[in-house]
C-alpha cells in the first residue's frame, strides 16, 4: 500500500506538525463533497455545526441538534476513505456534565467521526480529560466561540489586550494538559496565535488566526463563494480557479505554500 493510500490519523497530523508541514482542513457535510475534498488532498474533514447557517439557513449554530450532527457525520464518513474526520459537538450536548459529553461523543464516534470538537477553555478541561481517558479523541476550540456568540456580544475578534491574551494562552496550555490532540484557534490576533502554536506540542488549526498555525480551516461554502450571508474577513473565495475541484486544490496548495492566509485575512 502506498503512503498516499494510507488513512490519515491523529498521529499523521501530529507528525506533519513536527515536520513543519501545513495541515489543510475544510468543513464538510455530505458524502459527495467528502470525496471531492479528499481527492483534492485535504487531510481533515470537519463536520461543523456551521451547517446550521450555511445548510439550514439559521442565524447561528445554536439550533443544530445532536441528531443532525450524527446524520451529517454518517454522510461524510460514507464518502471518505482516508481523511481524518472531526465532528462538532453541538450546543447543549456536552456543557451539562462529562457524563453527558461521553454519551453524545460516543454517538458521533459511532457515526464515523475520529475525533470530536468542543468549545471552551478552563471550564472544559475536566470534560476533555474525562473523554480522552475513555478513548475519545478531542479537538479544542479557543478564541471566537460561535456557540457563545450571545455571551460574547457578537462575532468579534478575541484575545486582544494583555489580560485576554494571557487567559487564552493559559487555556490552551490547560487543554493540552487535559488531553486535547488538536486545537482550533478562531478570530484571534495573528501574533497571539503564533505564541499559542509555539507554546504547544499539538497541532493548531487557524481560522482568522494568521499564517503561523499548524494548519488552516475554512467553511466550505465560504471558500466556494456560495454562502449568501456575510463573508468573514478571514475567508477567501477560491472559485476563481474555474471549477470546484480546481478551487479545492487551489486552497490546499495555498495552505501548503503559505500564501493563505495572507495579511488581509489576519487580525492585528
Amino acid at each position: 500500500m502506498t503512503q498516499a493510500a494510507l488513512k490519515i490519523t491523529l498521529n499523521t497530523l501530529q507528525q506533519m506538525t513536527r515536520d513543519g508541514e501545513k495541515i489543510a482542513v475544510v468543513t464538510c457535510y455530505d458524502a459527495s463533497f467528502a470525496a471531492l475534498l479528499e481527492g483534492a488532498g485535504v487531510e481533515v474533514l470537519l463536520v461543523g455545526d456551521s451547517l446550521g447557517m450555511v445548510v439550514q439557513g439559521q442565524e447561528t449554530t445554536l439550533p443544530v441538534s445532536m441528531d443532525e450532527m450524527e446524520y451529517h457525520t454518517r454522510c461524510v464518513a460514507r464518502g471518505s476513505k482516508r481523511a481524518f474526520i472531526v465532528a462538532d459537538m453541538p450546543f447543549g450536548s456536552y456543557q451539562e456534565s462529562p457524563q453527558q459529553a461521553v454519551r453524545n461523543a460516543a454517538r458521533l464516534m459511532a457515526a464515523g467521526a475520529h475525533m470530536v470538537k468542543l468549545e471552551g477553555g478552563a471550564v472544559m478541561a475536566e470534560t476533555v480529560a474525562f473523554l480522552t481517558a475513555r478513548g475519545i479523541p478531542v479537538c479544542g476550540h479557543l478564541g471566537l466561540l460561535p456557540q457563545s456568540v450571545h455571551q460574547l456580544g457578537g462575532y468579534r475578534v478575541q484575545g486582544r489586550g494583555e489580560e485576554e491574551a494571557a487567559r487564552l494562552l493559559a487555556d490552551a496550555a490547560l487543554l493540552q494538559q487535559a488531553g486535547v490532540g488538536m486545537l482550533v484557534l478562531e478570530a484571534i490576533p495573528a501574533q497571539l496565535a503564533k505564541q499559542v502554536t509555539q507554546q504547544l506540542a499539538i497541532p493548531t488549526i487557524g481560522i482568522g488566526a494568521g499564517p503561523d498555525c499548524s494548519g488552516q480551516v475554512l467553511v466550505l461554502y465560504d471558500m466556494l463563494g456560495i454562502y449568501p450571508g456575510k463573508t468573514p474577513k478571514f475567508a477567501r473565495n477560491f472559485m476563481g480557479a474555474g471549477s470546484v475541484q480546481a478551487a479545492l486544490e487551489g486552497y490546499v496548495k495555498a495552505v501548503r505554500d503559505g500564501s493563505f492566509p495572507g495579511p488581509e485575512h489576519a487580525f492585528l
